[in-house]
């Protein structure tokens, strides 16, 4: 089992900047693949990004790209979400999950933490 803690959701203005943090607990982080997913009111969770074991391939949906970076910090069993120029539409929850298998499901979840952008 693997626990996952999010950090860093607000309230921000459009054009603005956040970051997200997700803490890992309970097994090895470098065995995780691990994704940021967001749902917002309304609509279904969608995914944003995603980020390998080691760190070096990232894969991002195509709303978010050029404008939000996904990076992890193994000291730290963190992995991070920077957002920028951010816009309403970002507006949702965020969630972190982790999972073993490159191409299977996500198997552990964060509780999510909210990100408002306001027009």
């Amino acid at each position: 089992q693997v626990q996952l803690v999010e950090f860093g959701g607000g309230l921000v203005q459009a054009g603005g900047s956040l970051r997200l943090s997700c803490a890992a607990s309970g097994r090895t982080f470098s065995d995780y693949v691990m994704g940021w997913f967001r749902q917002a009111p309304g609509k279904e969770r969608e995914f944003v990004a995603r980020i390998t074991w080691n760190g070096e391939i990232t894969s991002y949906a195509d709303s978010v790209k050029g404008r939000f970076t996904i990076s992890r910090d193994s000291a730290k069993n963190t992995v991070y979400l920077q957002m920028n120029s951010l816009k309403p539409e970002d507006t949702a929850v965020y969630y972190c999950a982790a999972k073993r298998s490159l191409y299977g499901s996500y198997e552990h979840w964060g509780q999510g933490t909210q990100v408002t952008v306001s027009s």
